[in-house]
């Protein structure tokens, strides 16, 4: 049976020290994280009960091996196991699929030098086993590689942090928003207001039609702005393009700050969603500032006014009722598009500050 692409698991090493690993233990339980690797003697009794406990120990749940010669004296206690393999070279991967052959429930990972590929084969050959396969993380930075590979992504991570403070750092990390409610604005005023610099982003990603960016003038109105995914007998599409809008304009990022349209550059991730509000983020490959014939956009929700400069263009495409794609040369007062709206609070180097402040 295929596994879920969306089931990824965390699994905390605890340290060997019992204040501090019974810290940890319940910041992780606090924040819904459930599945230990440890010593049985570090977990309460009273706690026991509420985590799946990795370990070399005969009273783990789950007995953690090192070596395959060990699957028999694990299936004399009738325990399930799972292995743990360092990737130093390709025969290392057999020894991989061996385990799942032989009914290992997971698989804990641990590559040297050559981290991605390895996991992709793996990968590849496991996401139809039972086998799952875990992946061992030292940065954070490193979740969002793993849960990306293949576009699958391992089944999970294996973290050992060293303070609660760093269980709280990995939830925060993992809890950027995936999905964001959009609401519809009502357009009131549309004009020309002549030439400026606009940015067109193009990402490092194939986008679909319904993604699209977040962008406004406003640091808590942001329009959706549609992909160029839908060419024209003028124009071919660019899947991977969102004309953003002019310069001064901000755009939301993925964790929830923001930048300037003219900060952005290669290398930077962008917020794209679509009009479920279903997030991702992608890849920025190039940014392009131009000058171009700029055109002013106003619309209001529940007496809140926000405002927007695109360029003038039939490829720069708002999204109306039922999914319509609206043109920026051709919407009108009266109009209804897609925007994300945050409570009013100021911006600071792109971070929400609860304030008062008036953006006109």
């Amino acid at each position: 049976m295929a596994k879920k692409t969306l089931d990824k698991e965390i699994i905390i090493v605890l340290p060997n020290e019992k204040v501090i690993a019974s810290e940890i233990l319940k910041k992780a339980i606090e924040n819904k994280i459930n599945s230990f690797l440890c010593d049985p003697k570090l977990i309460d009794d009273d706690l026991r009960s509420k985590v799946k406990l990795f370990s070399s120990s005969r009273e783990g749940d789950i007995i953690l091996i090192d070596s395959l010669e060990k699957v028999e004296e694990v299936r004399k206690i009738n325990k399930e196991f799972a292995l743990s393999v360092k990737i130093s070279k390709k025969a290392d991967e057999d020894i991989v699929i061996d385990a799942s052959k032989q009914g290992a429930t997971s698989v804990f990972i641990e590559t040297e030098d050559w981290k991605i590929i390895p996991l992709e084969n793996l990968v590849a050959q496991l996401h139809k086993k039972n086998t799952k396969l875990y992946a061992k993380i030292e940065r954070l930075e490193e979740v969002k590689t793993m849960f990306g590979i293949l576009e699958l992504g391992v089944d999970g991570i294996v973290y050992a942090p060293k303070s609660p403070e760093d269980i709280k750092g990995l939830v925060g990390y993992l809890s950027e928003q995936k999905r964001l409610e959009l609401v519809f604005v009502k357009v009131k005023e549309v004009k020309d207001v002549g030439m400026g610099d606009r940015v067109c982003i193009d990402t490092a990603s194939l986008l679909e039609i319904g993604d699209g960016a977040l962008i406004g003038s406003q640091s808590d109105l942001f329009f959706f702005i549609h992909s160029e995914t839908i060419g024209s007998e003028f124009t071919a599409p660019r899947p991977f393009r969102v004309n953003a809008g002019a310069v001064h304009s901000y755009i939301l990022l993925p964790d929830a700050k923001t930048k300037y349209l003219s900060e952005i550059e290669a290398g930077d991730e962008i917020l794209i969603v679509n009009s479920q509000g279903i997030t991702k983020s992608a890849v920025v490959g190039r940014a392009k500032i131009e000058r171009r014939p700029l055109r002013l956009i106003k619309a209001t929700h529940n007496g809140r006014t926000a405002s927007i400069l695109v360029q003038n263009a039939e490829t720069i495409r708002l999204v109306g009722r039922n999914n319509k794609l609206i043109s920026a040369t051709e919407i009108k007062p009266g109009d209804e598009v897609l925007a994300y709206i945050h409570a009013p609070s100021g911006r600071h180097f792109g971070i929400q500050v609860d304030e008062h402040i008036i953006e006109k």
